[in-house]
């Protein structure tokens, strides 16, 4: 069913809205950027639509909302423990296609991947519903038509800007009867990228144990700094380690941790005895690449990378994921010709 809305009529949506749920979009953050002085797009809870950045990509991605950065698992003395206390309101996201698409690559990982559901990202994410933001053209490092993930139907509302205040919506789920209470009827159909600037074409049938040994890899281990920046800006990373924080003022007393972490940075895979499977970054290059878009698919059927693109933007080397990926392919390809 499709909706307009005015700016002021949006405005009293989110208001009864935010009475049950957080509202979370991409929203400018002033002095976030990685220059002095500079803003960057990233994500937070908004008080009205005009909060929203409609015309630029976040930097960050949505999932430190119900995958936080860093998460208490639990508190500790030296007799009992806890779990710390739960926000009651349940989570509204604003988001992309691609978005979407990579929260259900994350809720393979932590839902499905085990005999049991990871209890606390299924404690989050099953709070959450999303509103589609629609995407009628491309960004610049965008690759999500190459990845299949323009298009999704899994929202309950999408949302287009016209730039002059009015808000037109396709709506699955009217939570709470508040888009049709707010809202005039309109006929609408949501808007999906069709086209990129840059397509990047996954090889198929690939051999690893002689792709894993080609020479595209060396460029990586010169090039790549470790800092990790891929990873912490992809919104379909889920690796974690965990950490128990003791208390100066009583170090009996604590908490228990999980945070992010990288395969691409120092330690991430090191052993007791000093052992480490992957020390050369290149090696860590090839592990990330061969998981997003081998690996992965043959365990769940798709492709864990979603063509964001957000791992070209934030690297300070200016290594791009995609362009390796199609290195890969005519790597693969020239392998497959010889052969």
């Amino acid at each position: 069913m499709g909706y307009k809305f005015t700016t002021e009529e949006f405005n009293r949506l989110l208001s009864d809205l935010k009475k049950q749920y957080r509202v979370y979009a991409p929203v400018l953050l002033k002095g976030k950027g990685r220059f002095s002085d500079t803003d960057v797009v990233g994500y937070g809870e908004i008080q009205n639509i005009d909060d929203v950045i409609f015309t630029q990509k976040s930097y960050f991605s949505p999932k430190e909302i119900f995958y936080p950065i860093s998460e208490t698992m639990f508190y500790f003395t030296e007799d009992e423990y806890r779990e710390p206390k739960v926000e009651s309101k349940e989570i509204i996201v604003f988001l992309r296609s691609c978005d979407i698409n990579a929260v259900e690559r994350l809720d393979k990982i932590m839902l499905e991947n085990g005999k049991e559901p990871d209890y606390y990202y299924h404690r989050l994410r099953s709070k959450v519903k999303f509103i589609k933001i629609d995407c009628p053209t491309s960004f610049d490092s965008c690759f999500c038509v190459s990845m299949g993930t323009n298009y999704t139907d899994n929202y309950s509302a999408s949302i287009h800007s016209d730039n002059n205040g009015l808000y037109l919506c396709d709506v699955k789920e009217d939570i709470n009867g508040l888009f049709s209470s707010y809202g005039t009827f309109a006929e609408f159909k949501p808007l999906f990228v069709e086209e990129n600037d840059f397509s990047v074409e996954v090889p198929e049938d690939i051999n690893l144990a002689t792709i894993a040994e080609h020479d595209l890899w060396q460029e990586y281990s010169s090039r790549c700094v470790a800092c990790g920046r891929c990873n912490t800006s992809c919104p379909t990373c889920s690796c974690f380690t965990v950490q128990d924080i003791f208390y100066e003022d009583n170090p009996k007393c604590g908490e228990r941790r999980r945070v992010w972490a990288s395969c691409q940075i120092d330690g991430f895979t090191d052993m007791a005895g000093g052992h480490s499977f992957r020390k050369d970054k290149g090696q860590r290059m090839r592990f990330k690449v061969m998981h997003k878009i081998n690996d992965f698919k043959k365990r769940f059927g798709m492709h864990m990378c979603v063509g964001c693109g957000r791992c070209d933007d934030v690297c300070p080397e200016y290594i791009s994921f995609s362009r390796c990926v199609n290195k890969v392919s005519a790597a693969v390809q020239g392998v497959n010709n010889d052969g």
